[in-house]
């Protein structure tokens, strides 16, 4: 009895020091590269390319403008703890380069994306998914494959819903439809394929002779949608409507600037439904 108890034991002890030491030679899962982006379509890009390599946390609330935000100081902290801030070229204009500095992180990577056109083309998306996986590889040059590749996946889902949108745009010719739209729309109004009259600014420069000019204009071109931009206030374009009496809409250029819309398919959806029902009452 006493032998088979130390046998028992025996074993028991070599079992646990097996486990330990198979533990010990596991290797552990990489830390999170924690990234701070600047606006939630850069932060949708970046969860999609990098997947749970990467711990993500956004500054602007989507329905802001991304060039007009005060910064608060839990703002601040996210910087202080992170190993990347990804944003806007044009933003270091505005308020990022103090915040940056604020911050005082030493290991503080810092990418500008510098990028033409509006980010909720498929064009612009399918570039900046190559840039956020080559700026993800900076913070983890170890899991640069796995961004690449989750990059060229994502290109291609963005490739196959242009294709889907494309598809029931194509069904109308919007080039015979006559539209005044926001200047920070007008590059996602292009490529739907309307017919742009003339663009606007934000309220503030909308003096009375601009007014004149664009309501001159809607009339000349026959314009019959005014189409605003929610993160420039969604409201400078109503005047115009009213004027006019034609429809108004908003667009947002961002994803979650509408409720249940985080991600790029859900948010230019949501634009297209809000174009086609326009067109068709």
């Amino acid at each position: 009895m006493k032998k088979s108890f130390i046998l028992l034991t025996g074993l028991l002890v070599l079992s646990l020091c097996t486990g330990l030491l198979l533990a010990g030679c596991t290797a552990e899962s990489p830390d999170k590269v924690k990234v701070i982006t600047s606006t939630s379509i850069i932060a949708h890009i970046v969860e999609r390319v990098g997947g749970d390599m990467v711990s993500v946390a956004n500054i602007i609330p989507p329905a802001q403008c991304p060039g007009h935000f005060d910064v608060k100081p839990g703002d601040i902290q996210k910087l202080a703890d992170a190993q990347l801030f990804i944003m806007h070229n044009w933003q270091g204009e505005k308020f990022s380069d103090d915040l940056i500095t604020s911050a005082n992180n030493e290991n503080l990577t810092t990418v500008k994306i510098e990028l033409a056109g509006n980010w909720m083309t498929p064009s612009v998306q399918r570039e900046a998914a190559d840039i956020i996986a080559a700026a993800l590889a900076q913070g983890n040059p170890q899991g640069s494959t796995a961004y690449k590749n989750a990059a060229a996946e994502y290109k291609a889902q963005v490739t196959a819903k242009e294709s889907e949108i494309k598809a029931r745009l194509d069904q109308i010719n919007f080039g015979s439809i006559s539209v005044l739209c926001d200047e920070q729309q007008a590059g996602f109004i292009k490529w739907a394929g309307f017919n742009i009259a003339s663009t606007y600014g934000r309220p503030d420069t909308f003096t009375p002779q601009v007014v004149k000019d664009l309501v001159d204009k809607g009339r000349t071109d026959n314009v019959t949608l005014i189409i605003d931009n929610m993160q420039t206030g969604g409201e400078p374009g109503k005047s115009l409507a009213e004027e006019l009496n034609v429809k108004h809409i908003v667009l947002s250029n961002f994803p979650n600037g509408y409720e249940n819309t985080g991600t790029w398919e859900r948010a230019v959806d949501k634009n297209i439904e809000l174009i086609m029902e326009s067109i068709s009452n």
